[in-house]
């Protein structure tokens, strides 16, 4: 019997979570809005509204999964990669609370949460699998060939594919956080309207920088013939955009599976719950005969369900670490 409570807090979202012997009873996030008016996350302010937020929203999933804290086995916990100041308040709550309870603590990379998001609901995948993690700050393909035995195959050597869409957005002059905003307005365009340079990386790496300077070229160049070029393509630019995004990423994908002889094929991060890569991914399983795997949205972006499962699996290995532990914003994968 386990009943594990999570904490993740890498950026901006605090969130926390209650894993019961492997099911997910409560996933709890205070998003921060505070951000919008700076057009992006503000390190400091998101720390502080961290503290803000950790115990209400503890108290929050405790009472949603109808448990007490005398019931918590382990805490598990976000130890990095992240922002250093938000990952301090998880960290240092999620050691408080374990001392006053004195229960073990689990430490969680956070990269791998977002793959062992796909062991929360059924279907689940079966090792050996590739995965594809978008994010803002991450673009990999992982070979996982057991819940914590994973080798990144491919990753970006600049810019994620995340970073992409947000950069975009912001040339777009659309509020932050635009990447589900140009989601929308693709939904509406046409992919094909317009197109940008495409890396040319010869292996399962991407790049994104060079990609998201021939956009803004691109827009420059419109924008000195027709002031109004953008509020009058605004649909055609978010899908022409978005489609070449989703066609580099696949491509790799593609190419990484071809290569290690692999069909179950899966999707995590924030930018999994895109609808063109969604749809993307659902048509090319059909062409090669994929099982795919994609989580529910709401275990795509930073959420601690994932860290609760995670912590779950490493909680059946006895894996804790001691109160000396402390966050790192650059942890190895």
């Amino acid at each position: 019997m386990s009943v594990i409570l999570a904490i993740e807090s890498s950026c901006d979202d605090t969130s926390v979570a209650i894993c019961n012997n492997g099911k997910i009873t409560a996933n709890v996030i205070a998003n921060q809005t505070i951000h919008e008016n700076y057009g992006g996350v503000i390190p400091e302010l998101a720390s502080r509204v961290h503290q803000q937020n950790i115990v209400p929203t503890i108290e929050q999933a405790i009472k949603n999964a109808k448990v007490t804290k005398q019931d918590i086995n382990a805490v598990a916990f976000t130890r990095g990669p992240g922002l250093l100041g938000s990952l301090l308040v998880g960290v240092s709550f999620a050691k408080s609370f374990a001392l006053a309870l004195n229960i073990p603590l689990i430490s969680v990379n956070h990269m791998h949460a977002h793959i062992l998001a796909h062991f929360i609901d059924d279907p689940k995948p079966n090792f050996p699998f590739l995965c594809l993690t978008v994010s803002g700050g991450h673009t990999q393909i992982v070979l996982v060939k057991d819940y914590f035995d994973m080798e990144i195959v491919g990753e970006t050597l600049d810019d994620a594919a995340g970073e992409a869409f947000d950069k975009t957005a912001k040339i777009l002059q659309l509020p932050y956080p635009g990447g589900p905003l140009i989601d929308q307005h693709a939904k509406l365009g046409n992919p094909k309207a317009f197109k940008f340079a495409e890396p040319q990386i010869a292996d399962l790496n991407f790049s994104f920088s060079g990609f998201k300077t021939s956009i803004l070229y691109f827009i420059r160049k419109q924008e000195k013939e027709n002031p109004n070029f953008i509020a009058e393509n605004l649909d055609d630019i978010c899908a022409s955009v978005q489609h070449s995004i989703v066609q580099i990423l696949l491509n790799k994908l593609k190419k990484a599976a071809k290569q290690y002889h692999i069909k179950e094929v899966a999707i995590a991060g924030g930018v999994s719950a895109n609808s063109g890569l969604r749809n993307g991914l659902q048509e090319t399983a059909e062409e090669l005969g994929w099982q795919i795997y994609i989580p529910a949205f709401q275990y795509c972006t930073d959420n601690a369900g994932m860290i609760a499962i995670a912590g779950y699996h490493k909680f059946l290995k006895n894996d804790f670490v001691g109160q000396e532990v402390s966050p790192m914003a650059r942890m190895e994968f």
